[in-house]
């Protein structure tokens, strides 16, 4: 009973903390998000004005729309989608942020599953 007298005050600290996020300094700008797929690292680049983003991965451009739900959650769309799994909209949630860069979270709308990453501001 005396330990959770003296745990419950740290709980309760670690509760209030929460990540600084400075969303709006993203929402316009160029970007570079690098990941890897089979063990090959792949860079997308993207550029992102308050309502288009358009996206260059492997010398392809595509275009989508984006509906800011708030400050640091966007929905992305396809704006000529070529198949099926392209019409699915896509949720983005900016988790934390530094000075040139943000971690998010993302997947398909209405699926649990999401996936995180971090995104580099190259230029506003």
């Amino acid at each position: 009973m005396k330990k959770a007298i003296f745990i419950l005050p740290i709980l309760l600290l670690m509760s209030c903390y929460s990540a600084d996020r400075n969303c709006k300094d993203f929402k316009t700008g160029k970007f570079k998000f690098d990941y890897e797929i089979n063990g090959v690292k792949k860079t997308t680049v993207f550029e992102r004005n308050d309502s288009i983003e358009i996206e260059t991965f492997e010398g392809k451009t595509d275009t989508s729309t984006i509906r800011w739900v708030n400050d640091c959650e966007y929905v992305l769309q396809k704006k000529h989608p070529k198949n099926k799994a392209e019409e699915k909209a896509i949720d983005m949630k900016i988790l934390t942020t530094s000075k040139n860069s943000y971690t998010f979270e993302f997947g398909m709308v209405g699926v649990s599953s999401k996936q995180k990453g971090t995104v580099v501001k190259i230029s506003d």
